[in-house]
């Protein structure tokens, strides 16, 4: 079994509640949650004339195939009411992206593991930051908490403490 570290997102409608229904069905369908980081507020990439976006990261351990797992993730989006604009970082009622899968580099058209740009964005390497500064990324060959020093990223990033 390999450590699985996925990050949540959610900028539209009930947040926290897409959140919540996004745990509930990966621990249901992938395996039990082992670690998750706070619910972070963080600003936008890419396109910001949209609202905040609610972060956390979450840990389990999983053997299912790389290719597999992402098939399980995209139809958990699904089912909790995303819908692909076409536009790359539009609004979205949940996002799930596989930021590290055990020590597994893979590089596709579909899926590319550890996730390509979560040393650049602070929203990802603040919440994995965490729950696991110590996690080795494969391909930098740095820690987590040295990625996180060496971020860049000028967006907010604030721990989120109730809805509203």
């Amino acid at each position: 079994m390999d450590k699985l570290y996925l990050l949540l997102g959610s900028n539209l409608g009930d947040r926290c509640g897409y959140l919540e229904q996004a745990r509930r069905l990966i621990s249901a369908e992938i395996g039990p949650l082992t670690g998750l980081s706070a619910l972070y507020e963080t600003e936008p990439w890419g396109i910001k004339d949209q609202g905040r976006f609610l972060n956390q990261v979450v840990c389990l351990n999983s053997d299912a195939e790389p290719q597999f797992l992402l098939g399980i993730i995209l139809d958990i989006e699904q089912r909790i009411g995303r819908v692909r604009s076409g536009i790359r970082n539009d609004a979205r009622t949940i996002d799930i992206d596989i930021l590290f899968y055990g020590d597994h580099v893979i590089c596709s058209p579909e899926l590319s593991i550890p996730h390509p740009l979560l040393h650049t964005r602070r929203f990802t390497m603040v919440p994995l930051n965490e729950i696991a500064p110590q996690l080795f990324h494969p391909v930098l060959k740095k820690r987590v908490g040295e990625l996180l020093g060496m971020c860049e990223d000028p967006l907010m990033v604030s721990l989120f403490t109730k809805e509203g």
